[in-house]
């Protein structure tokens, strides 16, 4: 068993707990101090579950001579986009990235 990092006195027990959303991750508790510390991979894993739930799909169609999105209701209500706003676009390394000004 691992020492507590924090009091130096209690050993750390490992837990298991789930999210609002169901996603089950473990973490360490001190028994002494009740310190917890959550194990980095798993924490990596249950933010990646999290993106891919927060993931809005959507398909390419041709526009005349140009390729067109159509931005998904939920994104336009939230960022206040009406038709013929203008967005900026961001190329980055694994995709872009879509800004209202």
């Amino acid at each position: 068993m691992k020492k507590c990092t924090e009091c130096k006195k209690g050993e750390m027990l490992e837990l298991s707990a789930k999210t609002p959303e169901g996603f089950e991750y473990n973490y360490f508790k001190c028994n002494n101090c009740d310190e917890e510390i959550l194990n980095m991979k798993q924490l990596h894993t249950v933010a990646q579950k999290y993106r891919e739930m927060k993931r809005f799909n959507a398909k390419i169609s041709l526009w005349g001579m140009s390729l067109g999105i159509r931005i998904p209701k939920e994104l336009s209500k939230k960022y206040n986009l009406k038709e013929n706003h203008e967005v900026a676009i961001i190329p980055e390394k694994e995709g872009m990235k879509i800004i209202p000004i």
